[in-house]
């Protein structure tokens, strides 16, 4: 897909002038988002830049709807995960309140869960809780076609063995956040987004934010795209409501977005012991330090602090970053899932607006893909390594993409591991295979009896 080389102007947001980045940077920063929607084969992007504490610019490309309807900066995207750090500051506001403590055990509210009385909230909020995740796949899942509701999800992985000894581990999980919002709803008696629209999108003025989770994206939004293989984008699943709630629970504009950031930066809702215990990452009873706060991923970039989160939801991906010393942030937000298209346009705008680098990935030895990977350029695939929701995903119609795609990259040259990490009592994987015409991402899910929950792949 080749994408028109137009931008939609930020004209009616008024905090777009707020600061100023030079005509050179934005041209750098409009084209750098061009080209890997290009390159990606993304439909669009809608972004906003952070500098000196201000919104000093705020763009959109390509489009909300193929072929031809554009996206624009007024369009509210989901943004995923992201939502994570609002699920816990509310739950740190109602810690303010006295009506609950980090320290409470779950079964101070939810007595019947696993773990119930030796997990704490921090531990949940933390992701070293030990529940696992009801969504690791970066895929619709067959139980994720129906609607539920955040009871039936805590009813069913929230009462499953713990993963580990709470506190021992990081693991992510949406588990602990649906539980962390139910929690939320009991101890401040009144709905989750009831309670997130009242003491945070009001008093910030985030007033693109939506419930997405009941309601999904606005009338007029962007649609979402999911791509099978190399093929191209397709209309996504639509989210039922219930699997994001408290862990993707709102859809926004970057703008907003980047509002939220500006209020992390300069503390403006919280106290400052809540805003400390929000981005202090969490250590393990090894004294390992995990990386994350509640809510908050943490690095460092040179000599940088950031504190981030990437998001996805159906159809959709975000990726957001924070750096509070310099007064600088970057919001991304694609119509398009299972994609690396956020994070690199928000790496290249870094590394334009605010001088700073892109990390360089690990790049550890791995392989075991080349067989399937072959299969698949032939449009087939073993049913036998694969479990019950991947064998769901690789659909004829998923399976022609598959082979239609790979078959046109020839040979494939060598393949390796950059990273790995557990998740949803699996391991995920992430892989760059490098064929003759070009290299692509390749990412499993390894159960432990070695079938796959997953095997996607993408640019």
């Amino acid at each position: 897909m080749r994408l028109a080389l137009f931008v939609s102007a930020c004209l009616t947001l008024s905090p777009c002038l707020a600061a100023e980045l030079s005509q050179a940077q934005k041209s750098q920063i409009d084209m750098a988002a061009i080209e890997t929607l290009q390159a990606a084969g993304v439909p669009g992007a809608s972004i906003a830049v952070v500098k000196d504490g201000k919104i000093a610019y705020a763009q959109a490309y390509g489009y909300a709807e193929l072929p031809g309807r554009k996206a624009t900066p007024s369009m509210a995207f989901p943004i995923g995960s992201v939502s994570k750090q609002f699920t816990a500051s509310l739950i740190l506001l109602l810690a303010q309140d006295g009506k609950l403590s980090l320290d409470d055990k779950v079964g101070r509210f939810l007595p019947d869960l696993a773990g119930a009385q030796q997990t704490t909230l921090r531990q949940i909020l933390s992701h070293t809780a030990g529940y696992e995740d009801y969504a690791p796949e970066d895929y619709t899942t067959l139980p994720m076609t129906k609607p539920t509701t955040p009871e039936a999800v805590v009813a069913e992985w929230g009462r499953k063995k713990l993963d580990f000894t709470p506190g021992t581990e990081w693991q992510y999980s949406n588990t602990g956040y649906t539980i962390a919002a139910l929690i939320a709803q009991k101890a401040g008696g009144a709905p989750f987004f009831g309670q997130l629209r009242a003491r945070i999108l009001t008093p910030l003025h985030l007033n693109s934010a939506v419930d997405y989770d009941a309601h999904g994206v606005p009338p007029g939004g962007p649609v979402g795209y999911q791509r099978y293989a190399l093929g191209p984008p397709r209309p996504s699943y639509r989210d039922q409501p219930g699997w994001s709630f408290g862990s993707g629970e709102l859809a926004m504009t970057a703008s907003d977005l980047a509002a939220w950031d500006i209020s992390l930066m300069v503390r403006s809702l919280l106290s400052p012991a809540s805003y400390t215990a929000l981005e202090t990452p969490i250590r393990l009873t090894s004294g390992a330090n995990t990386k994350y706060g509640l809510g908050i991923q943490v690095r460092v970039v040179g000599t940088h602090h950031a504190i981030f989160h990437t998001g996805e939801e159906t159809g959709f991906t975000a990726f957001n970053e924070v750096f509070p010393d310099d007064h600088e942030a970057v919001a991304v937000l694609v119509n398009e899932d299972a994609t690396p298209a956020s994070a690199l346009i928000g790496r290249q705008i870094e590394a334009i607006a605010f001088g700073i680098p892109p990390a360089q990935p690990s790049d550890p030895s791995a392989a075991r893909l080349v067989r399937m990977l072959a299969d698949l350029a032939r449009g087939k695939i073993d049913p036998a390594q694969l479990n019950a929701n991947a064998r769901f995903y690789f659909s004829p119609a998923v399976l022609a993409d598959y082979s239609k795609s790979l078959a046109a990259l020839g040979p494939l040259i060598g393949i390796r591991e950059i990273d790995h990490e557990a998740r949803g009592g699996m391991v995920f994987h992430l892989y760059a295979a490098e064929y003759l015409k070009r290299r692509v991402e390749v990412t499993t899910y390894e159960l432990p009896d070695g079938r796959l929950g997953q095997l996607l792949v993408g640019p």
